[in-house]
């Protein structure tokens, strides 16, 4: 499978993957009253706006809508984090490819995975493969043959980024545009109050702008953390491309698609994707 050559892992802490849902804005000056601001916006859970999300983090993660299709990848693409690998781009030094494996073997304690937990727990927050070569591949493409470590792996993924991002944009008043940018810069960034993380880019938005829950306007929001996302991406990585913000996020943004209704199009390092 052809991987995205600038997919960065999430770099999940250990402390992060309890991500707690942010309480209501409180009201402050020249805030509207509840009553004034939006009701509650559509969920990006609604299963096909969730199948629409996938297919366009998956054009971004694994260069394909199919994103079923990398259940069973995994490489180390030489990016710091160790091997890569799955439907979201868990990794070996982020902690989330371990988390993954400790909770999958509490319930399916023979699986291929299980004896690399050691070897695992010894590597985490580097990017070393010691005592994960030459089988730990295998046996990771094995094990995602098995539906078991696929619904693990759908339901660490949701743990971790979709209903976090989803429960976070709802409660800044955010539609399913904006749930989803949120998705997708928890993936690539990963939760934490760092200068590159999640809630630091999100914090840097809100002295820009204020959210849809706070009585500000939606789409000034969305621009403000496209801003600071993108500023974060290349702090972390001078030179990336940055195409999931500029030429897919933002192309919905102008657009005025905040409901991020299909027909979409947008362009991903150079490739363009369609959903009709």
């Amino acid at each position: 499978m052809k991987r995205a050559a600038v997919l960065v892992c999430a770099v999940v802490a250990s402390t992060a993957c309890l991500f707690t849902p942010a309480q209501p804005a409180q009201p402050t000056t020249g805030v509207p009253a509840a009553s004034e601001v939006r009701a509650t916006p559509p969920s990006l859970a609604a299963p096909p706006q969730k199948e629409l999300a996938q297919q366009i983090v998956a054009s971004a993660e694994n260069g394909t809508l199919n994103w079923r299709s990398a259940y069973a990848y995994i490489e180390d693409i030489g990016d710091g984090q160790g091997y890569t690998a799955g439907l979201i781009g868990f990794c070996t030094g982020t902690h989330d490819l371990l988390t993954l494996v400790e909770r999958y073997t509490r319930d399916h304690p023979g699986n291929a995975l299980a004896r690399y937990l050691p070897a695992l727990r010894r590597v985490d927050g580097t990017d070393s493969h010691a005592g994960l070569d030459p089988g730990f591949p295998a046996a990771w493409r094995t094990e995602s043959a098995v539906p078991a470590f696929r619904a693990a792996q759908d339901k660490e993924r949701d743990r971790v980024y979709f209903n976090p991002a989803v429960a976070k944009g709802r409660s800044d008043g955010l539609g399913p545009l904006g749930q989803f940018v949120y998705y997708d810069a928890l993936v690539f960034h990963g939760p934490g109050g760092g200068q590159t993380s999640f809630d630091g880019i999100r914090a840097r938005a809100m002295q820009e702008a204020r959210t849809p829950a706070q009585g500000g306007d939606e789409a000034a929001y969305l621009g403000a953390f496209l801003d600071a996302r993108r500023r974060a991406m290349l702090s972390r990585h001078p030179g990336i491309d940055t195409s999931r913000v500029d030429t897919t996020q933002r192309r919905f943004l102008n657009e005025g698609n905040l409901e991020l209704q299909p027909p979409l199009q947008w362009q991903m390092y150079g490739e363009t994707y369609r959903v009709p």
